[in-house]
């Protein structure tokens, strides 16, 4: 008698995956906590590396200028959103990937509801600055573009993993990924709209977003 993917014991490396999740979910925690807290050293070191960061951007005008350019419309997290509604496209008229197409999209949706959730929860001022160079709504803790270039690009490049691409096309495809996530994050403390601590906490919880889904992607299929 068959047994369904669903009803067959975890493998290893589904626990490992589970683990991984874990862990980072509890460094997402950890971070918010204290974030929530105003906990001293943190907010201490959050304040010291922005205020150096806006200095530079201040006297910086045409990499100022570049990092908008970069955070609004290349790695603005509706460019990312867009890019993974064209996989999805491209995924769903592949008839035999349907459950995958579905599964990104609804991990980059739960992703952006778990990011509204804890903006709204932590309800962190973002920076404000005597002489701005930029400005951004919301609250500050995670930030949106960090989490959700890592959310996008984490899963794309487990897709290709996955789909087992080439040597040259997998190395392009992470360097642009890291670029892209790295970026981001320092984009948005460079034009002062978010704390260190922000980025790093939208890195985390993208990440953790990425764990889980894979995860549930491993358990689905046989």
């Amino acid at each position: 008698m068959h047994t369904s993917s669903v009803d067959a014991p975890p493998r290893p490396e589904h626990h490992a995956v589970a683990r991984f999740a874990g862990v980072l979910a509890l460094c997402s925690v950890l971070l918010l906590t204290l974030v929530a807290a105003r906990w001293s050293p943190l907010i201490g070191a959050d304040g010291d590396i922005a205020g150096t960061t806006h200095r530079w951007a201040v006297d910086e005008p045409v990499l100022t200028q570049t990092c908008r350019i970069l955070t609004d419309w290349v790695w603005d997290p509706w460019t990312m959103r867009l890019l993974c509604a064209a996989v999805v496209v491209w995924l769903v008229v592949r008839r035999a990937a349907r459950w995958t197409a579905l599964w990104l999209a609804l991990a980059v949706a739960l992703g952006t509801v778990l990011q509204q959730g804890v903006k709204a929860a932590v309800d962190r001022p973002r920076p404000v600055w005597p002489d701005p160079v930029d400005s951004a709504h919301y609250s500050a803790f995670p930030s949106g573009h960090a989490m959700t270039a890592t959310v996008v690009c984490g899963l794309l490049l487990w897709l290709l993993r996955r789909h087992g691409v080439g040597r040259a096309v997998w190395r392009t495809a992470v360097a642009v990924a890291v670029v892209s996530v790295v970026g981001v994050g320092l984009t948005r403390i460079w034009l002062g709209v978010h704390w260190p601590s922000d980025v790093v906490g939208g890195w985390l919880l993208g990440t953790t977003v990425v764990a889980a889904a894979v995860w549930v992607h491993r358990r689905r299929q046989p």
